[in-house]
């Protein structure tokens, strides 16, 4: 039984496939295949005409068949629908079955064997010989070998350049003023630069704007009578700390307007963790590595304590530094690690403390007694960038590299470094190879020189002499690549190097220092006319002094004062009266002489008798009508006479 085709959308299979048919009886098959469906069951019986149209369809697909052959095209237009033979499918699949590819590997295997050699890749364990593996052994411990022959080659090159990589090659001063400068610190971006001094001063410099003159924009004091002891710029460059002798930090802007002053605590509470602030001076400070509104201040009331935010004014953590038998000490120096785990602290005592921030400040997560002579301060302590490492610098003559995984011994400690001020630091290199300080000018020296000493041979790398007076501040730049050293003298070097180093003060350098426009005077000629009208006749030109004196002279263009009565009593009322009346008077000229102590009936009786003589007021106008004066005659009241008072014999 043939069945016919199954067709699923685009998709048709033909179950029974007949054999191929000839193109010329195509048109004999489409003529039964059109018969039989009319024979077979249908709904109604096909006509001729529609017959002749099936007949016409046909043929015009032949054609487009014959067409596509020519033309060498799979088609116009839509793609006809895929046909699959289900019984080729299944004859495919019998032939490519699992069991099949089983049983003919037997078969294949002498062409595996010829092919063995062109194999690429090691071979399975297996098939490895114990002399390979010797073999082996034996080249890796040769690389192993050449790897640390390189590696020391390598370090020995690097010991030997690294001289070539401190900037020192040009230097340029820039002038704080006369007297020490304690502080110094660096914009994070490089852009500025500020220092502060023992004088109370605090200078800004501004490297695009300066020129070849170096010279600073700003000047202000702002913790008045207190020396400046340490600045530092927050990790955005946007806000300065200010560390001063007062117990009280201050936080600038970059323009140098104050925008906090934190609070002083209650030096009458002896627990420090209950005031609000410090109660002593002022001995270091730090931002936050990241968080630009935390930063950390040391004193000399024993405690470490932290603040954050601009509005409030209370710190939120106390520290407080404790000697060996459980007594207070005072920190003089004090920093955060680059990723804001550890705090530490550089005691009076000579000793190291650290905390955790991770935990509670109750107890030390490192400290090392007598890490410096008891008694001389830790003027620096600073840790590496990498974070490992930490040197201190102290007043008893030496620097110290300490490393953290192994604290209680440190890795090397330099000597012979005098130091006269408690703030004189240490620093290290952008790569932390170098450890960079500087000393002050001991007795019979002229120079004070600036150190660099390798950390991994511990070696002098160079020695750089600065100034004839002492070296306190160092700064590397590490965005720069330039070195800041201030002494004091009150000259700030920067050393930089013109190939290695970037803007900073090679941008001053370029620019030509402008001096000041000096005003030009242009003389006026006169012109003499001695024979001109008295109104456009000019005057004799006089000197500005003559002019001067003669304007002094004249009393209205000087604005004189009244001169002073020399006699009399009384001043410039009483020689006027002293009266409004009789001032009036006498300014009105009605009156050559007013006696305020005069009695005023006696003053009018005196002149009754030329009234009456002379008379000038009223008789003159009443003298053709009523030559003779009038009076009206008295009249007697209606009112009772008043009691008379009674004698003193009617009493």
């Amino acid at each position: 039984m043939q069945r016919g085709k199954i067709s699923f959308g685009k998709i048709q299979l033909n179950v029974n496939k007949a054999p191929a048919v000839p193109k010329e009886n195509e048109a004999d098959e489409a003529k039964q295949s059109s018969e039989e469906s009319g024979s077979s069951g249908g709904f109604k019986k096909i006509d001729k005409q529609q017959m002749i149209r099936q007949i016409e369809d046909v043929a015009e697909d032949l054609e487009s068949q014959h067409l596509k052959e020519v033309m060498g095209i799979s088609g116009f237009g839509r793609k006809a629908a895929k046909t699959f033979d289900i019984s080729e499918q299944i004859a495919k699949a019998r032939v490519t079955r699992p069991g099949l590819e089983k049983k003919q590997e037997p078969e294949d295997k002498p062409e595996e064997k010829e092919d063995d050699e062109e194999v690429i890749g090691p071979l399975p364990p297996a098939a490895t010989d114990d002399k390979e593996k010797s073999s082996k052994e034996a080249t890796q411990k040769e690389n192993d070998s050449s790897d640390e022959d390189d590696s020391s080659d390598e370090d020995s090159d690097d010991e030997k350049t690294l001289p070539k990589r401190i900037p020192y090659t040009h230097e340029v001063k820039m002038q704080h003023g006369s007297r020490a400068v304690l502080a110094l610190a660096g914009d994070p971006s490089g852009a500025r630069l500020v220092s502060g001094s023992i004088d109370y001063d605090m200078c800004f410099w501004d490297f695009a704007g300066m020129d070849s003159g170096m010279r600073s924009f700003r000047q202000l004091q702002p913790c008045e009578n207190h020396p400046i002891r340490s600045l530092q710029y927050s990790v955005t460059g946007d806000m300065i700390l200010v560390i001063s002798g007062n117990a009280q930090a201050k936080i600038l802007d970059r323009d140098g307007f104050e925008k906090l002053e934190c609070c002083k605590g209650d030096q009458y509470i002896s627990d420090m963790s209950r005031t609000k602030g410090h109660v002593a001076q002022l001995t270091s400070g730090c931002w936050h590595p990241f968080n630009r509104e935390q930063f950390l201040t040391a004193a000399l009331d024993g405690t470490l304590r932290i603040w954050e935010g601009l509005k409030a004014k209370e710190q939120i953590q106390v520290i407080k530094t404790r000697a060996q038998g459980g007594l207070r000490t005072n920190a003089s120096s004090c920093n955060f690690n680059r990723d804001a785990t550890l705090i530490a602290a550089g005691c009076v005592d000579g000793s190291i403390q650290t905390w955790d921030t991770r935990k509670m400040f109750v107890s030390t997560t490192h400290c090392v007694r007598g890490a410096h002579q008891k008694g001389s301060e830790i003027t620096s302590i600073m840790f590496s960038y990498m974070g490992q490492q930490l040197a201190t610098r102290s007043n008893d003559e030496t620097m110290k590299l300490w490393d953290l995984r192994q604290f209680k011994q440190p890795l090397h400690t330099w000597t012979n470094l005098f130091s006269r001020y408690d703030t004189t630091d240490c620093c290290f290199s952008p790569d932390d190879r170098m450890l960079v300080t500087g000393e002050s000018l001991p007795k019979g020296q002229t120079e004070a020189n600036l150190y660099f000493y390798s950390t991994k041979t511990f070696e002098e790398v160079q020695r750089i002499p600065v100034s004839n007076s002492h070296i306190i501040k160092t700064l590397w730049h590490p965005k720069l690549n330039q070195l800041f050293v201030s002494s004091g003298n009150g000259i700030i070097k920067c050393y930089y190097d013109e190939q290695r180093s970037i803007r900073g003060a090679k941008l001053c350098i370029v620019k030509t220092h402008r001096k000041r426009q000096q005003m030009e005077m242009v003389q006026v000629s006169q012109i003499i006319t001695p024979h001109s009208l008295h109104l456009f006749r000019e005057e004799k030109s006089r000197s500005s002094r003559k002019k001067m004196e003669k304007a002094r002279m004249d009393p209205v263009k000087s604005k004189r004062p009244d001169l002073p009565i020399t006699s009399g009593q009384g001043g410039r009322v009483a020689s006027s009266g002293g009266t409004l009346s009789s001032y009036v008077i006498r300014n009105l000229g009605l009156s050559k002489r007013v006696d305020d102590d005069q009695d005023p009936r006696e003053a009018i009786l005196k002149y009754a008798k030329d009234a009456a003589e002379n008379p000038y007021w009223i008789a003159p106008a009443y003298k053709q009508t009523q030559p003779k004066a009038i009076f009206s005659e008295e009249v007697a009241s209606d009112e009772p006479a008043s009691k008379k008072p009674k004698a003193e014999g009617n009493k």
